[in-house]
């Protein structure tokens, strides 16, 4: 753990705050537990905002499902991907009826991260510009291309199969020579020969 400004953090991720680089965490069922208690008793959320480093609309957020279905709104969610439609459905709810991140964040289960990202994407590209998905992972024809094995014939399977008795010969003589300098040894200090 490093302290940044009297502020516990983890040091994992960097994010720039108004100006100032504080570090992001990652924060566990027991540490937004801790939280859930500490605003229970009386703890402001910009408080703890500044003194753990977790998003204040991200602690809201919680503390309101907190207060209404207990600590199983601390444990982690399953993560699934959104549909076109329900994006579209969720950012014209905040465009045309002006409601906040926090709102749509508790209404429709989206983290305001997400919301925000959304938005930017509507506010840049327009309602169509949500229907696009980016592929995940690795693009086809990465990496290094496939080695295409064509059959071989019975002269190269014997050269190949040769040239890996030669390799083995090779090996089998270096381990003898190695055997056969350290009987030397033994046998120049006085212990006598090895039992392997």
């Amino acid at each position: 753990m490093q302290s940044v400004y009297n502020v516990e953090v983890n040091p994992k991720v960097w994010t720039k705050n108004f100006g100032v680089y504080f570090m992001q965490k990652k924060h566990d069922y027991s540490a937004l537990l801790k939280y859930m208690h500490m605003l229970e008793d009386g703890y402001s959320i910009k408080y703890i905002h500044i003194k753990y480093g977790i998003d204040s609309l991200r602690l809201s957020k919680l503390w309101f499902l907190y207060q209404k279905e207990g600590t199983k709104v601390l444990h982690r969610q399953e993560y699934s991907r959104s549909t076109a439609t329900f994006r579209h459905k969720v950012v014209l709810d905040i465009e045309n009826n002006g409601i906040s991140l926090l709102q749509a964040s508790i209404k429709y289960g989206v983290s305001a991260s997400r919301l925000k990202v959304w938005l930017r994407t509507y506010r840049q590209g327009g309602i169509e510009a949500l229907s696009i998905t980016k592929k995940r992972g690795r693009r086809s024809g990465m990496g290094r291309p496939k080695k295409v094995q064509k059959p071989e014939t019975e002269l190269e399977r014997l050269r190949r199969e040769n040239q890996e008795l030669k390799t083995e010969v090779a090996l089998l003589k270096k381990v003898k020579a190695l055997v056969e300098e350290r009987e030397a040894r033994l046998r120049a200090i006085g212990r006598g020969q090895s039992e392997n």
